[in-house]
């Protein structure tokens, strides 16, 4: 089974470090909001210790003889403190998960942003399933977690010193006797924390496989009915659930143990409580409005409690998401390339030569010392058998990869004083596959470019031999390629692609066995293209005016 291969971490990472770059790249944008969420739930904390305050002149003033003038004004106080506690719920968490999903879509783009400067070799290691679960899951999960952490800190630590402060105004020693047991969840704790992370991690590489393989069954879907590999593929598949299933349900397990420990450890306080206070309002050295009152403390107490230990399970989750998700940011592209270029190639048809040049990959090499020259306005061709660097060629003109030794001039510079960007507007390329993006046709033409007269886009198509199928289609070139080209035939994306690269008029034209799929070649003798489509190791390169 072909494995998830994370990136891996570049250095460790604190959890104070990854707070912190989360916090400074982005939660600090979103100041005013969190600022305004974290009053919010302040107010909201607050009203469990005011709750249990006012059980005391409740119990003490109210329910006894003569009292009952007092209810209106206390059971008054009590349902305000209930509406409050409602209101600032729901404001606090609409302000939190408005500051979670708009710091979960800027992490997003800018990881995006980011991954699309890495180098090709990147993308070669990094399957992409496990690119797209980090865009998708790692991303919101680290938010997510990150924001409870920070409005479970706000509300429910406000809430519990609320709630221990009316139980000291009551009684310091019944306090002390509610937290007997509270030194018991230091050790597990630390034991629980380090579990949680690794299961943390497995499931979310896991996650990552499980994306590759639906992303490999679904574009290879022809692939998988043709060679009856429903079954194979299915298997693979439900192997990868049960790895995340067995690793969600034991981190599951992990984060439960501390709520449940803290559900024993209330239990004793209580208990301790119960004996010691219990006998003093049974001898008449406490009111019993002064017992509930701690007692209700000490019960609310229990929700916050458990909540707040559960943060600490919920933190590992978001630390595991953010040290995938910064590994990648702290991964950086290899080229050398200057952001502008030093030097340009003189307008027109370049001459493009190599000089000894060594290129390999890590499991063989491909090419030692290759020179030749594909001179301005004349058509180069490369044949050779499979394998034989052809297709390297063109990814090195196309600064796809960098040579290892000698080097490449376009137009009499050296490709290392010119910017990637300067390097690549000289090109038009058409690759034997010839994927498409899953927009309109009229889309996968222009890329996005503005100002194309129809006159020009007429004339590519008519070159391109594609205007004859277009004319055939109900919606023409609003009609939707699907994904990867997949609406249509091979031969009709080629055409396209082809069509792609003219508009594109480029001095340089680079095809890479792009009419394999044809059975005939277009009509663009104009345009300086390879003109025997029937040798399937022919790669192209024309130099054009």
């Amino acid at each position: 089974m072909k494995a998830d291969r994370p990136v891996e971490p570049t250095r460790a990472y604190t959890s104070r470090e990854l707070f912190g770059r989360f916090w400074r790249d982005y939660l600090r944008p979103h100041i005013p909001l969190l600022a305004l969420a974290f009053v919010v739930m302040l107010i909201e904390g607050s009203t469990l210790g005011m709750l249990s305050y006012m059980l005391e002149p409740l119990f003490d003033q109210v329910f006894q003889p003569g009292g009952s003038g007092g209810l209106i004004w206390v059971g008054g106080a009590i349902l305000a403190l209930f509406v409050v506690r409602a209101a600032t719920s729901i404001i606090g968490r609409r302000l939190t998960s408005q500051v979670n999903l708009q710091s979960a879509g800027d992490m997003q783009t800018t990881l995006v942003r980011h991954m699309l400067t890495l180098d090709t070799s990147f993308f070669q290691t990094n399957p992409p399933g496990s690119l797209i679960e980090r865009v998708q899951g790692d991303t919101l999960a680290s938010t997510t977690a990150t924001i409870m952490v920070f409005s479970g800190v706000s509300r429910d630590l406000v809430s519990l010193i609320g709630l221990f402060v009316v139980a000291l105004m009551i009684d310091p020693l019944w306090t002390a006797a509610a937290l007997i047991g509270a030194p018991l969840l230091l050790l597990p704790t630390f034991f629980v924390r380090r579990y949680l992370y690794r299961k943390v991690i497995l499931s979310r590489e896991q996650a990552g496989l499980r994306a590759t393989r639906l992303d490999e069954i679904f574009h290879g879907i022809q692939a998988v009915k043709l060679n009856r590999m429903e079954t194979y593929q299915s298997h693979r598949f439900q192997r990868i659930i049960e790895t995340i299933v067995r690793a969600e349900v034991k981190a599951a397990t992990a984060r439960a143990a501390m709520p449940a420990l803290v559900d024993v450890i209330t239990g004793i306080g209580f208990f301790a409580v119960l004996m010691l206070g219990g006998s003093e309002v049974a001898e008449g050295k406490r009111t019993v409005g002064e017992f509930m009152s701690f007692f209700t403390a000490m019960a609310l107490t229990f929700q916050p409690i458990r909540r707040l230990s559960d943060l600490a399970g919920l933190w590992q989750v978001g630390r595991g998401s953010l040290v995938r998700i910064f590994s990648i940011f702290d991964t950086e592209s290899k080229s050398t390339r200057p952001a502008q270029s030093r030097s340009k190639p003189a307008p027109g048809a370049p001459e493009i030569r190599f000089e000894a040049v060594t290129f390999g990959y890590p499991d063989r090499p491909v090419l030692n010392g290759l020179t030749f020259t594909a001179e301005a306005g004349k058509v180069t061709a490369l044949v050779g058998r499979s394998g034989a660097g052809k297709s390297t060629v063109f990814q090195l003109i196309a600064a796809l990869v960098e040579p290892q030794s000698g080097r490449i001039l376009i137009g009499g510079v050296d490709v290392r004083d010119l910017s990637l960007s300067d390097q690549r507007i000289l090109l038009a390329t058409v690759l034997q596959d010839s994927a498409l993006f899953d927009e309109t046709l009229h889309e996968n033409l222009i890329l996005g470019r503005t100002g194309l007269e129809p006159a020009r886009i007429e004339k590519a198509l008519a070159d391109a031999e594609v205007a004859s199928f277009v004319a055939a289609l109900p919606l023409g070139l609003e009609t939707p390629a699907g994904t990867r080209g997949s609406a249509l035939s091979g031969g009709q994306r080629q055409r396209i692609a082809i069509a792609r690269a003219l508009l594109a008029d480029a001095p340089v034209l680079l095809l890479d066995e792009a009419t394999s799929a044809l059975v005939s070649m277009p009509s663009c003798t104009r345009h300086n293209c390879v003109t025997d489509p029937f040798a399937p190791s022919l790669a192209g390169l024309a130099s054009v005016a």
